[in-house]
């Protein structure tokens, strides 16, 4: 797979994003190194697998490798990728792995802003349920895998594409799903036009027989599809899309639907685990490109009505005193507006959400839509930004988005500036059947539990 290489070092080896390639790397027997800032079972897991796992940073760890592998996420000042360099050592960005899976493969990568962790983990379900045994890289974890990624012996692989940095215009994809697109990530792109001409890119990346299945509901898909010559299918809930979302409902708190064909034809009615309908529209682009690879509509179906979704993608923490606690990784205003609206539709209940922003630049660029973003929620709490190791911006801080919601709906904030705080102001507000939704991509995801042992009373 990487010619030359059988030593590697991954600095970060326990980061979401690296800790599915380098799964992949040790199973495939490469001699596998990484470091990582702090002991998870992460590290543990990876240790028992034979890699060599390094707590800290050291420029020594990097001594006798064939190559290093990265994330965007890895600062230019690391010691371990400073000595890579200067000894003149190969630094593989992470999609370099995944190009590197997708190339011996007939590819499938799943880009958007949204809703590309839930798409790809369902496809994976969907592959492996019809029994053929795919290669599997996801940006989070899933139980049917055990992890975050598997190495098959099948002819396809499936992995989602990082349009964060533009590294997904590394990969080659046979097949490509696209989610949404939508302005994020500026701190890269600068504008929106750079942010549309990536993605016609990525779609032009794909063979002249590949086929894309893209949200036809999305104007920024509308207009990247038709600067391109490829094939394509949309799905979406708005009519004028190939296949549509149809009489969508819950029963016991099943999401139903009927994937119907703008010709009425129903390909199937389709029963979820996951509430929301992004994640209708998740599964119906999985469906379609699952379809288009051959699967039959059976196999498609029952692999949909088995996924219990990926975590923290509306993952239950657990239930005390009549409370349920979820936590869900929603960072981005559509994201977390779909997130409630999926909360509030799910049975007659408080929706409880505690929300930690999550970088400077997001916060600044995205502050207007912040704004409107939370209106589904019954009792709002926001805490402090996490930085994700970003300076601070002059005139951005925690008060910010709690600032710009009270100026835009009049909404009520409780506002927590130490986020250890969290358990101990909201535990005491909360009342039985109360849903606790902890959201955001930082580290909000440790205090759904601690929520709950405070609930137990054992805190």
């Amino acid at each position: 797979m990487l010619e030359g290489i059988h030593k590697i070092h991954l600095i970060g080896i326990a980061g979401s994003g690296m800790r599915a390639i380098a799964n992949i790397l040790i199973s495939q027997g490469y001699d596998v190194s990484g470091s990582d800032i702090q002991e998870s079972a992460t590290t543990e897991k990876f240790r028992k697998m034979g890699a060599t796992i390094h707590i800290g940073h050291n420029a020594d760890y990097v001594n006798g490798v064939d190559a290093v592998v990265r994330s965007t996420a890895i600062h230019k000042d690391n010691p371990e990728l400073v000595a890579a360099q200067a000894a003149g050592i190969p630094v593989l960005h992470r999609s370099d792995i995944v190009k590197a899976v997708l190339d011996i493969t007939k590819g499938i990568a799943v880009a958007g802003a949204h809703g590309k962790t839930t798409t790809t983990s369902m496809l994976g379900q969907i592959f492996v349920e019809a029994g053929l045994d795919p290669t599997v890289i996801i940006g989070g974890e899933v139980d049917y895998l055990g992890g975050s990624s598997a190495w098959g012996k099948g002819e396809y692989s499936i992995a989602e594409a990082d349009e964060s940095d533009g590294s997904f215009l590394k990969l080659n994809p046979q097949y490509i799903v696209i989610t949404n697109i939508e302005n994020d990530h500026m701190d890269h792109y600068g504008t929106m036009e750079n942010l549309l001409q990536a993605f016609t890119q990525f779609v032009e990346k794909m063979p002249q027989e590949g086929t894309a299945v893209v949200c036809g509901d999305n104007k920024n898909i509308r207009h990247i599809m038709t600067k391109v010559d490829r094939k394509f299918m949309t799905y979406g809930l708005e009519e004028g899309n190939d296949v549509v979302v149809k009489n969508i409902h819950y029963d016991k708190g099943i999401l139903v639907y009927e994937a119907t064909t703008a010709a009425g034809e129903i390909l199937g009615e389709v029963r979820l685990r996951v509430p929301g309908t992004h994640n209708a529209l998740n599964s119906l682009g999985a469906l379609l490109l699952a379809r288009q690879c051959g699967i039959p509509m059976e196999h498609i179906l029952n692999a949909l009505s088995k996924f219990t979704g990926a975590k923290r993608r509306f993952e239950t923490k657990g239930h005390e005193k009549g409370i349920w606690v979820v936590d869900d990784y929603a960072h981005h205003p559509t994201e977390i507006n779909a997130t409630l609206s999926a909360a509030k539709a799910l049975e007659s209940h408080r929706v409880v959400c505690i929300f930690q922003p999550h970088r400077f630049t997001r916060t600044s660029l995205l502050l207007k839509e912040f704004g409107s973003a939370f209106q589904k929620a019954d009792v709002l709490f926001i805490t402090d930004i996490y930085s994700a190791g970003e300076d601070p911006i002059r005139g951005i801080d925690g008060h910010s988005i709690p600032n710009m919601v009270q100026a835009t709906t009049g909404q009520k904030v409780h506002y927590i500036a130490n986020i250890d705080d969290v358990p101990k102001v909201v535990a005491p507000l909360l009342k039985r059947d109360d849903l606790v939704l902890t959201m955001g991509a930082g580290n909000i995801n440790q205090y759904g539990p601690k929520l709950l042992e405070v609930l137990k009373g054992e805190a």
